[in-house]
């Protein structure tokens, strides 16, 4: 198939191989989910000493927990004996241990190995030596972060950084207080599409007036192609006659009590690279975490956040999740209707970004400098 040379108006996808390739979703694995940072969990599903959660972060199961004195701590979920897989649940709680249920070695919830069969006839072996691997960890948002890098890069500049480039500051998503949010709804979608389509996907609205009728009702600008990211600090102005981020357009709930003036009515995007997606409006904050696990295959953890009284209340929570879950679902049923063509000799070189997609060329770029770090 022969290419012909692109009109200024255009630029180039990645070609199809990127989407398709385990050998380029290794290097991924390698270089960007192993490397950077990860948002593995809401801190608050860690509610007190002995609860843990398992997330797969790159090719490594990680194993994250609190221990006596509350402190979050995050391990690779290895036993250091024989390598068995020491917590296969994907959540649970434990009294004060963790103990590998293959030859029981145990470790405390700060990871130090404490007891194992005939320890006590091997003096010379240093328990915290041989104590479970232990994973960088901080927190942000009232989610825990983790990095497997032997040495990682700055989280202020990576994460916290980069999330504030795309509001102009920090303080612009601090005023939401997503820490001190509550959870009210959670929906886990698992996706039958590469993670670069579903990132791609989020950061433009090219698509929007196509195959999402009741969020442009609500963000009339969005029918005009125009994503929320497109330049610094744009936020999406609600529709004169809509009430609240709802599926009808009807009032929300009042706003967050540190929100601007100048957010009021407005939806503001974040991509935190490489897999975070941050949605803020007046009254909830909607993060989605994406897990990928295979080449094609994306698992994407979405989370809906209100005011601690909101959700003790029992309020109606239904129209306000119901506008973005239809959001999700339309989304990622058109990246799994783009993944199969990504093989195609037709996708081969890939395709083209128009104007109003050119941002997702900048990550385009960025990946490509990871992988080849």
């Amino acid at each position: 198939m022969t290419t012909t040379p692109l009109p200024p108006s255009l630029i180039a996808t990645l070609p199809g191989r990127y989407y398709t390739d385990p050998e380029l979703f290794r290097r991924e694995q390698e270089r960007v989910f192993e490397a950077l940072w990860f948002c593995a969990v809401r801190s608050a599903d860690l509610d007190k000493p002995g609860a843990f959660r398992t997330v797969q972060v790159g090719r490594e199961s990680v194993l994250l927990t609190r221990s006596r004195t509350g402190e979050p701590r995050a391990f690779l979920n290895v036993c250091r004996h024989r390598g068995a897989r020491l917590c296969t649940e994907e959540s649970g709680q434990v009294r004060r241990t963790l103990q590998c249920p293959y030859h029981a070695w145990t470790y405390d919830l700060d990871g130090k190995l404490i007891a194992a069969p005939d320890l006590m006839r091997m003096p010379d072996v240093d328990r915290s030596a041989y104590g479970l691997v232990k994973v960088a960890l901080r927190e942000w948002l009232g989610y825990t972060w983790v990095c497997l890098a032997d040495e990682p890069p700055s989280f202020e500049e990576t994460v916290i950084g980069a999330a504030a480039e795309r509001l102009g500051d920090t303080a612009s998503i601090e005023r939401y207080g997503t820490e001190r949010l509550a959870l009210g709804r959670r929906v886990t979608y698992d996706v039958r599409a590469n993670w670069k389509l579903i990132v791609e996907n989020f950061m433009e609205c090219y698509h929007c007036a196509t195959i999402h009728p009741e969020l442009t009702d609500v963000l009339p600008e969005f029918a005009g192609g125009f994503a929320a990211q497109y330049y610094v600090g744009h936020g999406a102005a609600f529709g004169e006659e809509v009430g609240g981020f709802t599926v009808d357009g009807s009032a929300g709930f009042g706003r967050l009590p540190e929100v601007d003036d100048h957010q009021d009515r407005r939806y503001y995007a974040v991509t935190v690279k490489p897999t975070v997606f941050l949605n803020l409006v007046p009254d909830h904050v909607i993060l989605h975490r994406l897990f990928p696990l295979a080449e094609d295959r994306t698992v994407v953890e979405c989370d809906w956040l209100y005011a601690p009284d909101v959700v003790a209340s029992g309020a109606d929570l239904s129209k306000s999740v119901e506008l973005f879950h239809r959001v999700n679902a339309q989304d990622f049923a058109a990246c799994e209707r783009t993944q199969p063509a990504m093989a195609s000799r037709a996708y081969r070189e890939g395709g083209v970004l128009v104007p109003t997609e050119h941002h997702i060329g900048i990550f385009h770029e960025w990946l490509t400098r990871q992988l080849a770090a």
